[in-house]
């Protein structure tokens, strides 16, 4: 099931990139079903805290009435950023889900060589963080489409 989850993420960054966004998607799961999902359309929302996680975060708060999204679940298409993995933690969710790593992604256009496990040692609470390596794949195919219509 958490493939399959996933699998709508990496969907969404599909979709964020076709609206000129950044490839980032992201789910928020309840009890298996999804709640809210979010796209990383910073540049176009002239916002810098618009990345995929975070407004997925928005949303599904909105939609359950709540700034807590403790039996909450995230699915990003990639490894969620210092900010979206702080969000998640501020926000009660109990576990991320990712497809691609930052290790695999150029310096380019992804900040930061910071390890979100070693700094979930250090917090009170742990999320569950768990990388499907499997859907690596296919969540970079996407970002490298995207970076070779930049160049163009």
């Amino acid at each position: 099931m958490e493939k399959d989850l996933l699998k709508k993420a990496i969907e969404l960054s599909k979709e964020s990139v076709k609206q000129g966004g950044f490839p980032v998607g992201a789910i928020i799961i309840k009890n298996g079903v999804v709640v809210s999902q979010g796209l990383s359309n910073g540049k176009n929302n002239k916002d810098a805290t618009s990345h995929a996680e975070i407004e997925a975060i928005r949303n599904a708060s909105q939609k359950l009435d709540t700034r807590d999204l403790i039996d909450c679940e995230i699915y990003s298409s990639m490894e969620p950023c210092l900010m979206c993995f702080s969000a998640s933690y501020w926000a009660g969710i109990k576990k991320i889900v990712y497809a691609i790593g930052k290790d695999k992604l150029s310096k380019q256009h992804y900040e930061g060589r910071y390890s979100i496990e070693e700094i979930n040692l250090k917090n009170n609470r742990q999320l569950e963080i768990v990388h499907i390596e499997e859907l690596e794949d296919e969540a970079l195919s996407i970002i490298k489409n995207w970076e070779s219509s930049l160049r163009k």
